[in-house]
C-alpha cells in the first residue's frame, strides 16, 4: 500500500512539474512573439515535437492506408492551428488570460453530455469567471479573445481526434504524424515570414528552450506519469495550469492583474477541478480518457 501512494506522489509530482514546464515554456514564447513573431515559435515547436517523437513512433510504411491516416492528418492542422491560435492570443492578452480562456475547451468537453446540477453549477462559475477575466477597465483584446477561444475550440477538436486516431495507429504514431503535417505547414510559411535581421545566438536559444519545455519534456513524461496517476488526476491537475501560466505571465512576462482578473482565473480552475472530480468512474469524460493526449 505504503509503495502504491508512494508510486502516485511520484507521479502527481512529475505532473505537476510537467505543468510547470509547459507554462514556462509558454511564457518564453511569450518573450520571443514580440521578436520574431507567433508564427516563428510555433514552427520551431513543431519541429521540435517532430524531431523528439518521430524517431521514436514512426508508423510502418505497410499500415498507412487512408482510412487509418486521415484523421492523423486532420490532427496535424488542428494542432497547428491552435499552437498558432494560441500564441496569437499570448501576444494580444497576455499568458494567464489565454491559457485560461484556452481551457474552456477540454472543460467544455468534460461537462458534455453531463446531465447533473453540479456540472451545471460549474458551467455557469465559469462562464461567470470567463467574465470577471475579461470585463475589466482598460482594454481587452477582442481579436485576442477570438483567438484564444479559437484555441479553446481547437483544443477540443485535438481532444476528440486523438480519441479516433489512437484507433488506427497505436501509441503515439498518430501523434508522429499530426507532428509532421504541422511541421510541414508552418515551417515553410515562418521562413518566408521570419525577419532573419533579428535572429541571434539568443533567440535561437530561446527558440530551442521554449520548443523543448513546452513539447519535449511533457511528451516524454507522459508515459511515466500515467503509468503511476489516473486520467482523471491527471486531469484534475492538469485543470490548473492556467494558475500556473499566470504566475509565470507575472513574473516572466511582468504581466499585471487587477484582482477580479485572478478571482476569474481561480473560479475557472476550481469549476474545472471540482467536475472532473466528481465525474463517475464510468462512463468517463473526453477530458478524463483523452488526459494524456494534452498538448
Amino acid at each position: 500500500m505504503s509503495s502504491q501512494r508512494n508510486r502516485v506522489v511520484v507521479g502527481a509530482g512529475t505532473q505537476v512539474a510537467t505543468e510547470v514546464s509547459i507554462n514556462f515554456g509558454s511564457s518564453v514564447a511569450g518573450l520571443l512573439i514580440p521578436i520574431v513573431g507567433s508564427l516563428v515559435v510555433v514552427a520551431v515547436r513543431q519541429l521540435v515535437t517532430a524531431v523528439c517523437v518521430l524517431p521514436f513512433y514512426r508508423p510502418k510504411r505497410a499500415e498507412l492506408t487512408w482510412t487509418r491516416l486521415w484523421p492523423a492528418l486532420a490532427l496535424g492542422v488542428v494542432l497547428a492551428a491552435m499552437n498558432l491560435s494560441f500564441y496569437e492570443a499570448v501576444g494580444r492578452l497576455g499568458l494567464g488570460i489565454a491559457a485560461t480562456i484556452e481551457f474552456l475547451g477540454p472543460f467544455a468537453l468534460a461537462l458534455a453530455g453531463s446531465r447533473r446540477l453540479l456540472d451545471a453549477g460549474c458551467a455557469v462559475a465559469a462562464a461567470g469567471g470567463v467574465v470577471l477575466l475579461t470585463a475589466t477597465e482598460g482594454a481587452i483584446d477582442p481579436i485576442g479573445v477570438v483567438l484564444a477561444l479559437t484555441a479553446a475550440a481547437s483544443w477540443a477538436a485535438y481532444i476528440l481526434l486523438t480519441r479516433r486516431v489512437a484507433t488506427r495507429l497505436p501509441g503515439l504514431e498518430g501523434l508522429s504524424v499530426a507532428s509532421v503535417v504541422a511541421t510541414v505547414l508552418t515551417v515553410p510559411l515562418a521562413l518566408v515570414v521570419v525577419d532573419y535581421s533579428r535572429i541571434d545566438w539568443r533567440v535561437a536559444g530561446l527558440l530551442l528552450t521554449a520548443g523543448i519545455l513546452s513539447s519535449a519534456v511533457p511528451y516524454s513524461l507522459d508515459t511515466f506519469i500515467l503509468r503511476r496517476i489516473t486520467p482523471r488526476l491527471y486531469a484534475v491537475i492538469t485543470a490548473f495550469g492556467p494558475v500556473i501560466a499566470t504566475i509565470f505571465g507575472v513574473i516572466v512576462l511582468g504581466e499585471r492583474f487587477a484582482f477580479v482578473q485572478l478571482v476569474g482565473i481561480v473560479i475557472v480552475c476550481l469549476a474545472a477541478g471540482v467536475t472532473i472530480a466528481t465525474q463517475r468512474d464510468h462512463p468517463r469524460s473526453d477530458l478524463e480518457s483523452t488526459a494524456e493526449t494534452i498538448p
